[in-house]
């Protein structure tokens, strides 16, 4: 006899899928998960109640320095075929149209969007999951040849907004009604509505809005007339001169980055790769929040690995000083280096 729902609850295995992880121990988990099925666990619960807060730790434990890239991209697969087990067991069959669901172009979190899809799937929908970095122009051919009710797009990091802007636009263009979500558009989906895009905090919400045409297309238009001031298109142009001459200066400036190994050398080019397209970002969508979370979020990462709290503040000294005709970009530096926690100064 099946064990009744509220007898089972995804959370009591949470400490026990986190282990399968830890061990990748793939076949364990997904043991685990088939076994709330069976016992009478709804599958949306245990994709959204076991596997999306396990791996939402699996992402913080990469942030403190305890897990290596390794081990965050071992569990990732891991949590990626327990979601394929469920998605098999239950395997629903479709009453509605099709949905189609991607990843921003440049975006290759897509664990995220996959649980979408299955909650989607699982609602009824018949479901096509793109998965990871998607190009516009080959997701805009995939529309054209297929008659999809909507499409989901999923933007982790905020530094691609103004590649998701465009994307979005495009699939406006073939008709096809939009809805985006992931921490990418802010918490709160502050950048969505300046995007004039219809966001969902989760993956119940994006269910919702795609049920409910009318909410999808009715949404107000961008607040993006700030662009007309070129600077963001000015920032993108000297991406690589502000990139080169930040590590220059930096070398100059923190002795200790002289003895960098390659590899080294290699992440701090990619860290001020990110300063630049971060502050390219915040300029887009005219946020300084944009800008001044990333600052917190990259000194707590650099912090963790050791890497010396000054690099950053003189990496962003740099930069505004690299910034003096760009009055919006230069307000948003300043903010930023005032946000460093002090140790960092």
């Amino acid at each position: 006899m099946t064990a009744p729902t509220a007898a089972v609850d995804p959370s009591d295995a949470y400490v026990g899928y986190l282990d399968c992880l830890a061990d990748a121990d793939e076949y364990a988990a997904i043991d685990m998960a088939i076994g709330l099925l069976d016992a009478g666990v709804p599958a949306e619960r245990v994709l959204l109640d076991l596997v999306a807060p396990a791996q939402a730790e699996v992402g913080e434990r990469w942030a403190r320095n305890e897990w290596s890239v390794a081990q965050e991209h071992a569990a990732t697969h891991i949590s990626e075929r327990v979601v394929a087990a469920v998605a098999a067991h239950v395997n629903p069959r479709p009453t509605g149209g099709r949905v189609v669901v991607a990843c921003m172009d440049g975006e290759w979190h897509a664990l995220p969007p996959r649980l979408v899809a299955e909650v989607l799937r699982l609602r009824g929908w018949q479901v096509t999951f793109l998965g990871a970095s998607v190009p516009a122009a080959h997701l805009v051919s995939y529309l054209h040849r297929y008659d999809a009710h909507a499409v989901a797009l999923a933007c982790a990091l905020p530094m691609r907004l103004p590649h998701a802007h465009r994307m979005i636009e495009a699939c406006r263009r073939s008709d096809v009604p939009v809805v985006v979500g992931g921490r990418g558009f802010g918490a709160d989906g502050r950048w969505a509505r300046r995007l004039g895009v219809a966001w969902a905090p989760n993956a119940p919400a994006a269910a919702e809005l795609v049920a409910d045409e009318r909410a999808l297309r009715g949404v107000p238009p961008a607040r993006l007339a700030h662009l007309a001031d070129d600077e963001y298109a000015s920032l993108v142009r000297r991406r690589a001169e502000l990139i080169d001459s930040a590590l220059a200066d930096l070398r100059e400036r923190v002795p200790v980055t002289r003895a960098y190994t390659a590899s080294q050398l290699d992440s701090t080019v990619s860290d001020l790769g990110h300063v630049v397209d971060f502050l390219a970002a915040a300029v887009y969508v005219d946020d300084a929040s944009l800008f001044t979370e990333f600052v917190e979020w990259l000194a707590g990462i650099l912090s963790s690995r050791g890497v010396p709290g000054a690099a950053v503040a003189r990496s962003l000294e740099h930069v505004a000083g690299a910034l003096r005709d760009f009055p919006r970009a230069e307000r948003m530096v300043a903010l930023g280096r005032a946000a460093l926690p002090d140790a960092c100064r």
